[in-house]
């Protein structure tokens, strides 16, 4: 997992990129990717965990490659196809069918909580691998967060159940999500964020092709709606989120950008309580503050040498 970018400046926004851009566009991918596990969660009934999977990759390949054929793209090299390729088995693969099955045995607030183990993963393998700096602040802000999360994690309603697949395959989602994220840092470098996002969304839906024949059966006897939430889920939080987030990761380094996930959980709780009914207790808000308060000593940025040692002027 080798990088071509460089450590000093990966944080920083590159020439001709606008300084809000970046953070725009991972709010994009927050919100979307909330939404997702509320979406995931309502279609439990009507769309297997496989099936659900194939039908929102192929929107979002769609999607991708309408837009895609219209531009002038770089090809990837031998050894990015390699990355591109593991990433959309991983990523886009084995991640959302762990989740929707996850997601089937837990509730929406408790999956986006699991998934938050993924920050701290991510910023140590950025650290082997990517030679970002483990930052004292960052460590602080990840324990922070974590803490959060934690503690959205423990305000379950009474007499609520845990179900230790479904934590476990909400694990899984949340390892293949770190290790496809620190193989995307170094494309981004070289690649625009919608040439990898379709060529590793189309990989994952080749992945599912197996679910295709249930896809097709569950689909004709699902309700309108639901089959249009699929859709939703193809094109916002796939589509559109992913490349998003791809975009961020550019301007960004892949340890501060992974550690804004933090912000899903308390969007989720909100969406879910808004289109789910559920509703969370007061630990859940404390955990969400929590996590906001982590999120931001996460990404302070130690004072140089330099800039302590400057006099006034």
């Amino acid at each position: 997992m080798s990088s071509t970018t460089n450590p000093a400046t990966a944080a920083e926004p590159q020439a001709g990129a606008p300084t809000w851009l970046p953070p725009a566009a991972v709010a994009v991918t927050l919100v979307l990717w909330a939404s997702a596990f509320v979406a995931i969660r309502h279609l439990g009934e009507d769309f297997s965990a496989g099936p659900l999977s194939l039908g929102r990759l192929l929107v979002g390949a769609v999607v991708l490659g309408g837009f895609a054929v219209t531009r002038e793209l770089p090809r990837p090299t031998g050894r990015e196809w390699v990355s591109i390729v593991t990433i959309g088995v991983l990523w886009f693969g084995v991640y959302n069918v762990a989740l929707n099955e996850g997601e089937q045995r837990i509730d929406a607030g408790t999956a986006a909580m699991l998934i938050q183990v993924s920050p701290v993963l991510i910023a140590l393998l950025a650290a082997l691998f990517l030679s970002e700096r483990f930052t004292i602040y960052l460590g602080l802000g990840l324990a922070l967060a974590f803490g959060g999360v934690a503690l959205i994690g423990l305000a379950q309603p009474e007499g609520g159940e845990s179900d230790v697949l479904g934590v476990l395959l909400c694990l899984l989602a949340a390892v293949v999500y770190s290790v496809s994220l620190i193989l995307q840092k170094p494309l981004v470098a070289r690649l625009p964020a919608l040439t990898i996002t379709w060529l590793a969304c189309t990989v994952g839906a080749v992945a599912c092709l197996p679910f295709l024949g249930t896809l097709v059966t569950e689909t004709r006897s699902a309700p309108t709606s639901s089959v249009l939430w699929v859709l939703y889920l193809g094109i916002f939080p796939t589509a559109i989120a992913f490349t998003t987030y791809a975009f961020a990761l550019k301007h960004m380094s892949a340890s501060s950008l992974g550690v804004t996930t933090y912000l899903v959980p308390p969007i989720t709780i909100v969406m879910g309580l808004v289109f789910l009914g559920e509703t969370p207790v007061t630990m859940a808000y404390l955990g969400g503050a929590l996590a906001l308060v982590g999120v931001a000593v996460a990404r302070r940025k130690p004072r140089s040498r330099a800039t302590v040692a400057t006099p006034p002027a």
